[in-house]
């Protein structure tokens, strides 16, 4: 069960790699993801100095009241992921034309995982071709369901 998607990404980017990583969080922003609080909009992942953080993403308080003042939801959280998989998400972000995209948050076993993808940006005739094709198929599903 996914909590929160990141549905721009399958347009966008065409995925090559996907890699499951765990999220430094505070309980706050565990319950508020849970409830499904939260964008991955725009976000993408990063790796400094043999770590890697997830940048961008939004994950407001759960309760704003009770919630430190200093908290910024779009604050940079810490991945959770073996040094072979970071190896692997530095070399891909210095890669010319790839980039880490974050998927989706869902639940694994009681904890939070978040789904990344190493993917390529799609050019603009290639986003065309995935709205023909995803045209045709309705048209398809369409006919077939009419019958």
């Amino acid at each position: 069960m996914s909590f929160i998607e990141n549905k721009r990404v399958s347009f966008d980017y065409e995925i090559l790699e996907t890699l499951e990583a765990g999220l430094e969080l505070h309980g706050f922003e565990v319950k508020s993801l849970r409830a499904g609080h939260g964008s991955l909009k725009g976000a993408h992942v990063v790796a400094r100095g043999g770590e890697a953080y997830l940048v961008g993403a939004s994950i407001p308080a759960w309760q704003p009241a009770n919630a430190p003042k200093s908290y910024d939801p779009e604050r940079t959280r810490r991945l959770l992921l073996s040094r072979k998989e970071i190896a692997r998400v530095a070399s891909a972000e210095s890669e010319k034309g790839l980039t880490i995209v974050p998927l989706s948050v869902y639940n694994k076993r009681f904890r939070l995982k978040l789904g990344i993808a190493i993917a390529r940006g799609k050019k603009k005739e290639d986003k065309r071709h995935s709205i023909r094709a995803r045209e045709e198929k309705r048209r398809i599903d369409r006919t077939l369901k009419n019958k």
